[in-house]
């Protein structure tokens, strides 16, 4: 099995609540790091994580808007616990990133999308090759069945022209035909509507 070199996170972003940092910095502490916390005069934050032998150090710079803390970041990172908690707030938290897992030889780019990876991509001798990627099966039947009730809803209006355009031809009296006319007039919207 071919051995990790480092985890690149590129641009990494974060989401939380007011009520989400505690358990953002809950799970930090799980992780046996060494975990600081500092919160600024305007309300933001920084998480400084730390490997417990004192060498690799991150910094989560944590904005404060509206009553949600944002954060951006890019990092290159080598030991296995950093890169797991990183993981770890990635996916429980929703966030968005771009992660590049550098092994000798290749890189696997993983695409996070509100906290799933939606795809893995290989990277070598500057060959690109798609290992996975995210199907949403249950959106794209629903846009089928969508797109079938509008071709129904085509057939129905159709019908109702159909049998307005004859009524209209059997009556005689203006006032019947004038009515006639004005809802073969929204039919007809209606129609273009549709089709558009």
């Amino acid at each position: 099995m071919a051995q990790r070199v480092a985890t690149e996170y590129v641009n990494t972003s974060l989401t939380l609540t007011e009520a989400e940092m505690p358990r953002l910095i809950s799970m930090c502490e799980v992780q046996q790091l060494r975990l600081q916390v500092f919160v600024m005069d305007n309300g933001n934050q920084e998480v400084v994580l730390q490997e417990e032998a004192g060498g690799e150090t991150i910094r989560l710079s944590f904005e404060r808007t509206n009553g949600q803390y944002h954060c951006m970041l890019t990092c290159r990172v080598v030991q296995p616990k950093l890169t797991n908690v990183l993981r770890t707030l990635v996916s429980s938290f929703k966030g968005d990133a771009v992660v590049n897992r550098i092994y000798c030889g290749f890189t696997m780019v993983y695409h996070y999308i509100q906290g799933s990876v939606a795809r893995i991509v290989e990277s070598k001798d500057a060959q690109l090759r798609t290992v996975y990627e995210h199907c949403d099966t249950l959106g794209r039947l629903e846009s089928q069945f969508n797109s079938y009730s509008v071709e129904e809803e085509i057939s129905r209006l159709h019908g109702s022209v159909n049998e307005l355009l004859d009524m209209r031809n059997q009556t005689k009296e203006p006032r019947l035909i004038g009515e006639i006319d004005q809802r073969l007039k929204y039919h007809s919207r209606l129609l273009f509507t549709l089709e558009a």
